[in-house]
C-alpha cells in the first residue's frame, strides 16, 4: 500500500473518530509502527494533523485539542521556550502569566528566580510556583473552567486590570500570516486583552505548530507586542514585518539559547 493512500485513509479516519493512534494504524495497515509515525510526521508537517502522544487529531479552526495532548504536543519545544523566556525575566520582577501550557514551561524555569511577584489566572501555573518560596502568588479571581484550571471571564479581567506589571507572559492557540494572535474562547481572550493593557512588556512564547492552525478569536497582533519566543521561523514576510513593528523575534531550540 502507497504511503498516498495510507495519508488519505488516516485522514478520514481521524474526520470519523477525532483521533488516530500509531498502534491502531500500524495493525489496521499491517506495517510497522515506524512506518506510521513517518506517516503521521509528514501529515503534520503538511498541516493536516497535529501530533500528540502516542497519535495525532485533526487541526481544529473553532475548538481546541485537549489539554492534556496539549501539553504532550511538541513537548521539547515548550520546555527551550519556557527556558528562553524565564532566562531574561530578571529577579524582583512582577509577573503576568496567562493560562496555556507553555506557559507553565515558563513557571517551571521560575523556580530559582527570587523576589518575584506573579500574577496568573492560569491555576496549573500557581501550583507549579509554590515550590519557589521567593515568589508571591496572586491568582486572579473568575470561573474556573476544569478542562484546563483557568480562570476566565469578566470577574477574572477585572481582577487583573487591578495590577500593573513588568512583564506579560502569554500563550496563543494559533498566529496567522498577518501576525494576529489568535485563541478559541472569547472569555479567555478578553483577559489576554486586558493583560496586555496592564503591562509595561509584553511576550508571547509559542511553539510553531501555531503558524499551522487557526482559531477564531483575535487577542491582538503582534506589532502590540516586544517579543515573541518560538522555536521555528514565522511564516513568509511575517519576519520582516515584525522587525517593522520592533517586535523582537527569540528563536530557541532545544538545548540552545535564543537567537
Amino acid at each position: 500500500m502507497s504511503s498516498t493512500f495510507r495519508h488519505s485513509e488516516i485522514l478520514e479516519i481521524a474526520r470519523r473518530e477525532g483521533k488516530v493512534t500509531v498502534e491502531g494504524l500500524a495493525q489496521r495497515f499491517g506495517v510497522t509502527v515506524q512506518t506510521i509515525r513517518r506517516d503521521l510526521s509528514d501529515l503534520a508537517d503538511a498541516g493536516r494533523l497535529e501530533r500528540v502522544h502516542g497519535g495525532a487529531v485533526l487541526p481544529s479552526g473553532v475548538a481546541n485539542i485537549g489539554y492534556e495532548e496539549r501539553r504532550a504536543l511538541n513537548a521539547g519545544a515548550k520546555e527551550a521556550i519556557g527556558a528562553a523566556c524565564a532566562a531574561e525575566i530578571p529577579e524582583s520582577a512582577s509577573v503576568f502569566l496567562a493560562i496555556g501550557t507553555t506557559t507553565e514551561s515558563v513557571a517551571r524555569h521560575l523556580l530559582r528566580h527570587r523576589d518575584l511577584m506573579v500574577v496568573t489566572n492560569n491555576l496549573n501555573a500557581a501550583n507549579i510556583l509554590l515550590a519557589n518560596p521567593d515568589c508571591e502568588i496572586a491568582v486572579a479571581g473568575g470561573t474556573l473552567r476544569r478542562a484546563d484550571g483557568g480562570l476566565v471571564g469578566p470577574l477574572a479581567s477585572r481582577a487583573v486590570a487591578e495590577f500593573k506589571v513588568d512583564i506579560a507572559v502569554i500563550g496563543c492557540s494559533a498566529l496567522d500570516a498577518d501576525g494576529d494572535i489568535l485563541d478559541f474562547d472569547i472569555a479567555e481572550v478578553e483577559v489576554s486583552r486586558t493583560v496586555l493593557r496592564q503591562s509595561r512588556r509584553r511576550v508571547l512564547v509559542a511553539d510553531a505548530s501555531k503558524f499551522h492552525r487557526s482559531a477564531p478569536a483575535r487577542i491582538g497582533s503582534l506589532a502590540d507586542l516586544d517579543a515573541i519566543y518560538t522555536d521555528g521561523p514565522l511564516p513568509a514576510g511575517l519576519s520582516r514585518r515584525c522587525a517593522g513593528w520592533q517586535t523582537e523575534l527569540r528563536v530557541v531550540a532545544a538545548g540552545r539559547a535564543p537567537a
